[in-house]
């Protein structure tokens, strides 16, 4: 059977919301366009491509084939308009960069920066926790992932570009504030604001702790590194965020790095990518921007770490 590519983009957005209404807000038509185009679809093939259920309208069985085959010949064009590009230069692409969260503090600089020198490069960016990075990039929804560590099974390359300290905050008044080498024991007693399950940072902290034979105080969970420094500062516990994220707070004094036996959990920033999956010229003139510039344009100032 054929498909337009039209056709294929209906069915594969159909499947991302779960709803014909959001699909045809997505694709900017109407509603009763894009279930006439299924149903012709369903029609010519026999067989139904979606059903009805409490979560939305989701692919059968007939539909997971057919649209599985339609996001991979989507990539292809995709591909094959960036290759063509490229001849003519890096004039024109597409780049979709998903990052982590804590990332999205210094990304939109780089990015920034990077497009400055491709002004013809269309960009999408999205921001989500590990294990919305891993769906992006399992799902071909993006280019390149800005994180923490790939995990190891996983059929993804990964570079490493920046340091990632992760260091742990009180408020100023703390009574461990301005303290040297503090034991990690002591700290634990204290309770502690956490970011949600699926965090790249909350794991790194948990293995970091379970090897040391502790386990936190947890006292609230938070989705973001924002809401653990707003807790933080209105002292309702100590938090664990990385470095990246305090710039503003430790200029103007309203949050502290303690000294803490074992910190900062030293990490590194990676650009991952599918390793079945080639980079387009825009995404791979993007990561060799990265790991070239990155040191040099994103720093932290030896002020942000107590010394001893």
């Amino acid at each position: 059977m054929q498909l337009t590519p039209r056709q294929m983009r209906i069915l594969d957005m159909v499947a991302r919301t779960q709803s014909f209404t959001k699909a045809a807000e997505q694709l900017f038509m109407t509603q009763p366009a894009v279930s006439m185009q299924v149903r012709e679809l369903e029609a010519r093939l026999g067989m139904a491509l979606f059903e009805r259920t409490r979560e939305g309208v989701v692919p059968t069985e007939a539909g997971r084939v057919l649209i599985a085959h339609a996001r991979r010949a989507l990539e292809a064009l995709a591909q094959a308009e960036e290759e063509l590009a490229a001849l003519k230069g890096l004039a024109r692409g597409r780049l979709h960069i998903t990052v982590a969260s804590t990332a999205n503090y210094f990304a939109p600089k780089l990015l920034a920066r990077f497009l400055a020198k491709h002004p013809g490069i269309e960009l999408k960016l999205a921001v989500a926790n590990r294990a919305g990075l891993l769906r992006a990039l399992f799902e071909r929804e993006t280019d390149l992932a800005i994180m923490g560590k790939a995990p190891s099974d996983a059929p993804l390359v990964e570079r490493a570009f920046l340091d990632n300290p992760l260091v742990v905050i009180a408020p100023p008044d703390h009574p461990l504030a301005g303290k040297t080498r503090i034991p990690l024991a002591e700290v634990m007693q204290e309770p502690f604001i956490v970011r949600e399950e699926g965090s790249g940072t909350r794991a790194a902290v948990e293995r970091f702790l379970a090897a040391r034979g502790f386990t936190r105080s947890e006292r609230m969970e938070m989705h973001s590194s924002e809401a653990i420094k707003q807790a933080v500062e209105a002292g309702l516990g100590l938090g664990v965020v990385s470095a990246h994220t305090l710039e503003m707070e430790l200029a103007l004094g309203r949050l502290v790095v303690l000294d803490v036996e074992g910190f900062p959990i030293m990490r590194k920033w990676r650009l991952v990518h599918r390793r079945d999956r080639a980079l387009s010229p825009a995404a791979r003139a993007f990561a060799d921007f990265v790991v070239r510039e990155a040191p040099r344009l994103v720093r932290l100032p030896a002020e942000l770490f107590p010394t001893s």
